[in-house]
């Protein structure tokens, strides 16, 4: 858990949410102490619960929660998620930021599951992408895995993913594949083919994982038997929840979507002062 990450975002969030100061909640008395209970109104993988910790760690540290979830978990609707006591005041100027984080997080998780579901009894693992929201990266691949999903690269940094225009600029695919192996071998080798001819040449180049470009389904099988298991098979492109399994079943390695974390689908919550 990346609790720097964790705590610069939650900060950003609260300083453009209270600003100067909360001024509805200051009609609240200050000595007024209140408990509070998060409910979730719908099904639910629920997601984000060191953010929503972190949030009232900085809002107010006397705030104390009692989680009756952990991040992972599916909940059902009219479920009690948590329970908040402290100063009524802090409890509300926390409470959309909270719940913002909690919503989004859980969200993401909840439609990666729905994905994952469709893969079941396939060989194929559902990857995420870069195609996050600026300055979310960090939270959305960490709902990513606790909706049942495994993570692609976290940044440009971690591992190679050469694709056209670096293919375009490098001269050739396996001009590419050698430039990279020279400079970083240690790092997970990984380039976009868009034909059978270039999966070819990158099974030459020795490739560690080949993308399959917006290949169609009698073009994923041929390049499946082309491969026989010599690289591990992406595919990407067009994915969609209701063509995955077919995709899953020529079997490919992994399946990546990027709409898991750039179409974004907010989980119904409510939080209520008692």
């Amino acid at each position: 858990m990346n609790k720097k990450a964790i705590r610069t975002a939650v900060h950003a969030a609260l300083v453009e949410d209270i600003g100067s100061g909360d001024i509805t909640a200051e009609l609240i008395s200050a000595e007024t102490v209140a408990r509070a209970s998060i409910i979730s109104r719908e099904n639910a993988i629920i997601c984000g619960i060191p953010w929503v910790d972190e949030v009232y760690q900085a809002v107010d540290s006397s705030v104390k929660i009692q989680w009756k979830v952990k991040d992972g978990d599916f909940v059902s609707s009219n479920q009690a998620l948590a329970l908040l006591t402290g100063k009524a005041r802090s409890l509300v100027t926390g409470e959309r930021t909270a719940l913002n984080w909690l919503q989004t997080l859980s969200g993401t998780a909840t439609t990666v599951s729905r994905y994952v579901e469709k893969l079941k009894g396939t060989p194929a693992h559902l990857l995420d992408t870069r195609k996050t929201l600026p300055g979310l990266r960090y939270a959305q691949k960490y709902a990513v895995r606790c909706g049942g999903g495994k993570n692609h690269r976290m940044g440009l940094y971690d591992a190679f993913l050469i694709k056209e225009n670096h293919i375009l600029s490098c001269g050739s695919l396996t001009q590419a594949i050698q430039k990279a192996r020279a400079s970083h071998p240690e790092k997970t080798l990984e380039i976009e083919v868009e034909n059978l001819n270039e999966l070819q040449e990158a099974l030459a180049a020795k490739a560690d994982i080949i993308l399959l470009d917006n290949f169609d389904i009698d073009t994923i099988k041929k390049a499946v038997k082309i491969n026989n298991s010599q690289a591990k098979l992406e595919i990407s492109g067009n994915v969609i929840l209701e063509t995955i399994h077919e995709i899953a079943k020529t079997g490919v390695d992994y399946i990546s979507v990027g709409a898991l974390t750039k179409h974004l689908r907010a989980i119904d919550l409510s939080m209520r002062i008692y």
